[in-house]
């Protein structure tokens, strides 16, 4: 199984050159880069774990793609990706998403069913990686 998670999430994985190349766009539309990693990728799972403080003021890719490789360095069985924040709206939104690192075996989802009154039929979804506590969720060699 493969998380489909963020933009280009049907695509093969990106390599390091066409992720340089989305940042660089990024970059250039004046949006914010950060870094997030995580080992629950439950798809409601928005809110990953900063790596550091949003990157701003950057006009090349090669500092964000530095911080990119300490993270996948630091954690090699976690999901790892880029966000690009635009405030345009006098908000932050996240304009750009994308996944830059996946652990090698994904376990997948359980999908549970509940039959409620009326035989109304309610539908959830659960990682198989939460089975394990964060931080053994991908791997023994990393306990």
């Amino acid at each position: 199984m493969v998380l489909r998670h963020g933009a280009f999430s049907y695509l093969p994985d990106l390599t390091d050159e066409e992720i340089a190349a989305q940042v660089r766009y990024a970059l250039l539309n004046n949006w914010p880069v950060s870094i997030e990693y995580t080992d629950d990728p439950h798809p409601r799972n928005v809110y990953w774990e900063m790596w550091g403080l949003p990157l701003f003021d950057l006009d090349e890719p090669d500092g964000v793609l530095v911080e990119i490789n300490e993270c996948r360095a630091t954690f090699p069985n976690h999901y790892v990706r880029v966000l690009a924040y635009d405030a345009r709206l006098g908000r932050q939104t996240t304009a750009l998403s994308f996944l830059v690192q996946r652990p090698a075996e994904e376990p997948g989802f359980l999908l549970t069913r509940t039959e409620g009154s009326d035989r109304r039929q309610t539908y959830g979804i659960k990682s198989y990686a939460t089975n394990a506590p964060s931080g053994n969720r991908y791997g023994a060699e990393h306990r």
